[in-house]
């Protein structure tokens, strides 16, 4: 059994100029970023690479469309690098792109283990929560088809990972709420994978510290939106960023299960934000493992998370709530748009579009046990 795989090396530098210098950004290179990244820290620092921004393409999360258009616009250039600059969308975008060699996304996706990459591939995070960066993964909503997937195989790996706290420094906060939620729900994933080992439990169980630690501080720094609390939170940014790297470590090897699973559903039909869908779904699949098994690994994990949030077992998830209510209120699935009549499809799409996330649940679930979730939520 697979015990570890950490793909690229991991850097991390406190400026996007040292890193520029560090690199040796420029004539070569093709960076892919956003518009106000290109525009703003990277201005200035770029030294002839060739440059794409993805606002083009749309802000919602990664299409087969966008990809296919990315990729048309980067055979333009000659280049033997690429430096994403991004969200989790822009670095798998840039893995699809760096693997595809001019193919498009559905010719990658159905013949991946055909594909070798010919260029070297460099993630920089600018939220703290895909672990994108050290992962062989990548997220597609395939519109063709009708659902949101994921492509894995170590030609996505990249060659090196850059930490860069001052890249995070101006996130809004709803967006650093929800790309670190997500990093908290890989986190309590991987551990719970029948898959996890005792390598990827340090990882998984040090990020979760890490990040309900850091929300304690930042909620207690002051009120929502007040300086003090941003203060706080760019102060431990870079605990944000390395524990979603800790997160992502663990996960591509125990894998994401259940909550991601469940998520893809309202991300792909509603668009809701990848993090969020994970919170909304997050602790119902929790009660719901808790009903069918409440020994094992989950007691061990809720009995770490009570010691964290000065609580009893019995109340934990009713705590981390309360908790990340403070950062990222929970909604129910009908103030998102679903209807009554979404559950059933989305618990049949679970089952038959899913089942590599659902094979990594801590106990097996069927379709009635999903829709009973989906249901509870509403």
């Amino acid at each position: 059994m697979k015990q570890l795989t950490v793909g690229p090396v991991i850097h991390g530098f406190p400026t996007v100029a040292a890193f520029a210098e560090g690199f040796g950004l420029g004539l070569g290179d093709l960076l892919i970023t956003m518009d106000v990244m290109r525009d703003g820290l990277f201005k200035g620092l770029t030294n002839g690479a060739a440059v794409l921004t993805v606002d083009k393409y749309g802000s919602q999360e990664p299409t087969d469309e966008m990809i296919d258009a990315l990729i048309a616009d980067a055979s333009q250039f000659e280049y033997s690098r690429i430096i994403a600059v991004g969200g989790g969308a822009v670095m798998d975008m840039s893995k699809i792109v760096a693997v595809a060699g001019g193919d498009g996304i559905d010719d990658v996706i159905d013949h991946l283990a055909d594909h070798h990459r010919k260029v070297r591939l460099v993630l920089v995070p600018t939220t703290c929560g895909t672990g994108s960066e050290v992962t062989e993964i990548a997220a597609v909503n395939r519109t063709r088809l009708g659902c949101k997937a994921g492509i894995a195989g170590p030609e996505m790996y990249a060659d090196d990972a850059v930490l860069i706290p001052e890249l995070l420094t101006g996130l809004p906060d709803h967006v650093f709420a929800t790309s670190s939620m997500d990093a908290l729900v890989h986190s309590v994933e991987s551990a719970l994978s029948p898959n996890a080992t005792p390598y990827t439990k340090m990882f998984s169980y040090k990020a979760i510290e890490m990040i309900v630690g850091g929300y304690q501080q930042v909620t207690e720094a002051g009120k929502a939106g007040s300086a003090e609390r941003r203060a706080k939170r760019n102060e431990l940014m870079n605990d944000f960023l390395i524990a979603s790297d800790f997160a992502g470590i663990a996960f591509d090897t125990a894998g994401c299960a259940a909550v991601h699973a469940l998520s893809y559903q309202l991300g792909g039909k509603y668009h809701v934000p990848h993090g969020e869908s994970n919170y909304a779904m997050f602790t119902g699949v929790l009660r719901n493992y808790m009903e069918i098994k409440s020994d094992g690994e989950i007691a061990t994990l809720n009995a770490f998370l009570a010691k964290i949030l000065g609580c009893d077992t019995g109340v934990v998830y009713d705590r981390l709530e309360e908790l990340i209510n403070k950062l990222l209120p929970k909604k129910a699935l009908h103030e998102y748009g679903v209807t009554r009549e979404d559950l059933p499809q989305f618990a049949e799409r679970v089952m038959t579009t899913q089942e590599r996330l659902m094979r990594n649940n801590f106990v097996p679930l069927d379709y009635d046990r999903v829709l009973k979730i989906f249901t509870e939520l509403y």
